[in-house]
């Protein structure tokens, strides 16, 4: 949120609650977000729903929020002191019990390894599905590659319930695959891998992209259709490579997304 609060240019105070979370608990919200506001003599006067709309892309019929903060600034009584919200429920830090199961869950999903030749590498770089598509070379021998896996891992995690997919390609010699597979169950990896069939890895830099020199890890990020949005050669920076995945999907969740 700190690095939030600096993109966006917050001209407000953002305030952290430590762990034990106290007085946001005093507070009493339910979801968010949950809108709390004081007079000059910190007297609660409003609390609720910022307005009658969650897509922050569709344009509020009712503006309550709003509509409070000019009753007091023009010294009247708040007409709606308090109204009904509508959102995800607070994520209490003690509240870990979802989290520890989920994590449970991801850990019991199968860990593939497929073989893909030059024209499956040329498929899968050619995205010709319907989903945003993260692509990674990487190696078992590479350390930058090992690195940084586990976050590209956890960047699949938190994005496959949209239309997102991550893909690895291993450029491990094929009589490596068993080391492969093992690294990839290691670290849960339970979205799409392959391993490069033939061994010929200039022949695999050609059909993944000619302007790639070959170094490792390489990241591409690829829209539906085979338009490359990013690619980076060398170990990603994860706040980056988020930030691209979620301004092409949006930071509302929708199912028609």
């Amino acid at each position: 949120m700190k690095t939030r609060a600096k993109d966006k240019h917050f001209n407000f105070a953002y305030l952290y609650d430590g762990k034990n979370e106290e007085v946001s608990m005093n507070y009493g919200p339910q979801a968010t977000p949950h809108a709390f506001v004081f007079d000059k003599e910190r007297k609660l006067r409003y609390r609720g729903r910022i307005d009658d709309t969650e897509n922050p892309y569709d344009k509020p019929k009712t503006q309550d929020l709003r509509n409070a903060l000019d009753e007091m600034l023009a010294g009247k009584e708040v007409t709606a002191p308090t109204t009904k919200t509508f959102g995800c429920s607070i994520k209490w830090a003690w509240k870990n019990e979802w989290t520890e199961k989920l994590k449970e869950q991801w850990a019991q999903e199968p860990v593939t390894l497929q073989e893909a030749d030059i024209e499956g590498i040329k498929d899968i770089v050619a995205n010709t599905g319907d989903k945003l598509r993260m692509v990674n070379v990487w190696a078992t021998w590479c350390g930058p590659c090992v690195i940084e896996f586990p976050e590209l891992v956890n960047t699949y995690l938190m994005y496959r319930g949209r239309d997102f997919e991550f893909v690895a390609i291993s450029a491990d010699k094929p009589d490596r695959k068993e080391n492969v597979q093992g690294f990839l169950e290691e670290h849960h990896a339970s979205n799409p891998n392959y391993i490069f069939s033939t061994g010929d890895n200039y022949a695999m830099i050609d059909a993944i992209d000619k302007q790639w020199q070959g170094s490792l890890p390489y990241t591409l990020i690829i829209k539906p259709g085979g338009e490359v949005i990013y690619k980076h050669a060398g170990a990603i920076d994860p706040l980056e490579v988020r930030k691209i995945i979620i301004d092409y999907l949006g930071r509302y969740y929708a199912d028609d997304n």
